[in-house]
């Protein structure tokens, strides 16, 4: 029994001794070093400054609000906006009305007189008409470009004129001369531009001729017309070969409030027709005005596609007008123009543009006695409102003066 005591005792005090060497060691071992402290960063050298910028900084008095003056008042005032100035709306134009337009421009239209109206006063005021006076008088009014047949028509009637008559004063001349150019241009041919079907639906005009003689922009002063009479007009924009065709339309639209439809750059220009017909019709308008490309006579293929927009525009309604721009100052080769567009769109009225002092008035006889259809229009200038209802009567006086 003492020895088990014993041996208890003996493994207490082992046990002890070993505990306490265990925590003597872990008392021994080192604490872990601190975390080293942030690392001084040295700044880089400053930019160098030029100026004011260079100096070095100066200790400012600074004020606290409450020593800060306000603006006396009971409240505080906004700073106003700046001025902006506003866009000015562009006003329409007011066309001039169309009624005695060609008496207005008469100036104009007298400047070709010389070649044609004064040269036969000239040589009807000689004392003795022979045969070589009565061949300058042919001369004359064929290089006026009157036309073969219609030269001799009335060669023939003024000689008989002359010789019934006996005497020949000026005034007697003048008034001869009057009658047989009246007679010769045609008085009762109907002039007047159809925009007014029965079905009262809008009136269809399309614009055709070759390149350069105008149609874009008579096609724009043939709105100007209407509106002065008091119509509403839609144009379509049916030249979609020609780059600036479409504004240009658009833009002479613009002017008096008419809307303008187009189509892409390179369309199909007989689509662009069909639309225009279209919204004419849905808007109530008066008159759609289709402005097409100009083509050469001699290309078959562009002249059939002016068929084609024809044919597309007669599935709304049938075209009330087809006008035939030509310019006056190309005389015979005009006449050939003509007679191709007249064999692929039912031509109905002439177009003269140009006519004012470089052209020779007797191409009004001439396309007209071509084609058998009337000169409906003629442009005497480059101003907005130059294009005049054709008055036969105003034309002749134009030509032989007072």
């Amino acid at each position: 029994m003492d020895i088990v005591i014993l041996a208890v005792v003996i493994a207490v005090v082992v046990i002890g001794a070993i505990g306490g060497l265990v925590v003597g060691s872990r008392r021994k071992k080192p604490l872990p070093k601190p975390p080293p402290a942030a690392p001084d960063i040295t700044a880089p050298p400053a930019e160098p400054h030029v100026g004011e910028e260079a100096e070095t900084p100066r200790d400012e008095t600074r004020r606290t609000i409450e020593e800060v003056d306000l603006p006396s008042g009971s409240g505080a005032t906004l700073a106003e906006p700046p001025f902006v100035e506003e866009l000015e709306v562009p006003q329409l134009e007011v066309p001039e009305p169309t009624a005695g337009r060609l008496v207005r421009l008469r100036s104009r239209l007298s400047r070709s007189q010389s070649a044609l109206g004064k040269g036969l006063l000239t040589l009807l005021s000689r004392e003795h008409l022979d045969e070589d006076t009565w061949e300058e008088i042919e001369d004359t009014l064929l290089t006026a470009d009157v036309g073969v047949q219609p030269t001799q028509e009335l060669v023939e009637r003024l000689r008989e004129r002359v010789r019934v008559l006996g005497t020949r004063t000026p005034e007697e001349l003048r008034g001869l001369l009057r009658e047989e150019l009246i007679t010769l241009v045609g008085p009762g041919m109907d002039r007047a531009v159809k925009t007014e079907p029965p079905s009262g639906k809008p009136g269809i005009v399309m614009v055709v001729g070759v390149n350069g003689t105008g149609k874009t922009t008579t096609t724009g002063k043939l709105a100007r017309v209407l509106v002065a009479d008091g119509r509403s007009v839609v144009l379509g924009a049916a030249d979609t070969f020609r780059a600036a065709a479409a504004d240009q339309l658009q833009t002479w639209g613009e002017r008096v409030g008419a809307h303008t439809v187009r189509g892409p750059e390179g369309g199909d220009p007989a689509s662009v027709a069909f639309d225009a017909v279209k919204e004419g019709k849905e808007i109530g308008s008066d008159v759609v005005l289709i402005d097409t490309a100009g083509r050469l006579h001699t290309k078959t293929g562009l002249m059939d596609e002016l068929g084609k927009v024809k044919r597309v525009v007669e599935k709304h309604a049938p075209l009330d007008e087809v006008l035939l721009v030509l310019d006056a100052t190309t005389g015979q080769n005009g006449l050939i123009q003509a007679r191709v567009f007249a064999e692929v769109v039912d031509i109905t009225g002439i177009v003269l543009t140009k006519l004012d002092g470089t052209a020779k008035g007797g191409i009004v006889v001439a396309v007209q006695r071509e084609l058998g259809v009337p000169v409906k229009l003629i442009g005497l200038g480059e101003g907005p409102d130059d294009l005049a209802p054709f008055e036969p009567e105003a034309f002749v006086d134009a030509l032989i003066g007072d």
